[in-house]
């Protein structure tokens, strides 16, 4: 993975309508791998699902609560992507006030069966979610890599130890 390219793909975003700033309408938005990450060092995280209990619990407040070390180690962004609709990753971004790390739906799996990380968690009834990794990019290369082991259709285990924001961060700090 360290050294490729991200994948191309159309993100469908649901963004809310600054025309009618006291509405809470949303319209549709897309927007392009490249127009996201091209000439920014991004961090992006994926993990399984919205609402789900480690990744609502742990993994996602813990990367909007050590956002600014990131930020300090010079990432411009820190992006969670979930194969998730943008109607659910909205919601759950209200759900967990976040004020940072921006969420990034891939609805349709797109971006995750392309990075080769789309695996089926059939056994929980998820259906096809993504593996846990994180990635270091910078103007759309991988630069470092951060993958849970094991994976796998249908794993047992969720591992989640060498995507958390800390060992990040301590990886990045050595």
């Amino acid at each position: 993975m360290i050294g490729q390219k991200i994948p191309q793909v159309e993100f469908k975003l649901r963004v809310p309508d600054n025309e009618i700033p006291e509405n809470s309408n949303f319209l549709w938005k897309q927007q392009t791998s490249t127009e996201i990450f091209l000439g920014k060092r991004s961090l992006l995280f994926s993990l399984p699902g919205a609402f789900t209990p480690t990744c609502s619990t742990y993994q996602l407040p813990e990367f909007e609560r050590l956002y600014s070390q990131f930020i300090q180690l010079g990432f411009d962004q820190v992006l969670c992507i979930s194969v998730n609709d943008a109607f659910v990753m909205n919601s759950w971004g209200e759900a967990n006030n976040l004020k940072h790390v921006r969420l990034l739906p891939d609805g349709s799996g797109t971006f995750t069966r392309m990075m080769g990380m789309l695996v089926l968690k059939d056994n929980l009834g998820f259906g096809s979610r993504s593996w846990r990794y994180a990635a270091d990019i910078t103007d759309l290369v991988i630069t470092k890599w951060f993958e849970e082991p094991g994976r796998s259709d249908n794993c047992r285990d969720d591992p989640y130890e060498v995507s958390s924001p800390g060992n990040i961060l301590n990886a990045l700090r050595a």
